[in-house]
């Protein structure tokens, strides 16, 4: 119930806060934003174990959020920055944790 509607709060205010470090230019290269879609995650995390692994495409922020990563870490690799889940050199699109084995800049 409730929490399902926290995690997506959070995910989306984690994006409009991304979008916006982005549009200051504190955030270089792509940027894949997961807004619009964080029922998608959180309705599917409810729905396994925390054991389960997952693959992700490009979009993977708030893949990255329910599989554990924190929102601060989050950001800190959207900027670069060494604590973010892959120590700042995956970005965007290359977030990974021991259950979520990224995004992939496939798309199509």
């Amino acid at each position: 119930g409730l929490k399902y509607l926290k995690d997506m709060t959070i995910i989306r205010r984690m994006e409009t806060s991304a979008s916006a470090l982005y549009k200051a230019k504190l955030i270089r290269g792509f940027l894949h934003l997961y807004s619009g879609q964080e029922a998608v995650c959180v309705g599917m995390e409810a729905a396994i174990t925390p054991t389960d692994s997952i693959i992700t495409a490009y979009r993977d922020h708030g893949w990255a959020y329910t599989r554990g990563v924190s929102a601060k870490a989050i950001i800190a690799e959207l900027t670069g920055r060494s604590g973010g889940c892959s120590k700042g050199k995956g970005g965007s699109m290359h977030m990974y944790t021991d259950k979520l084995y990224g995004g992939n800049g496939i798309a199509g």
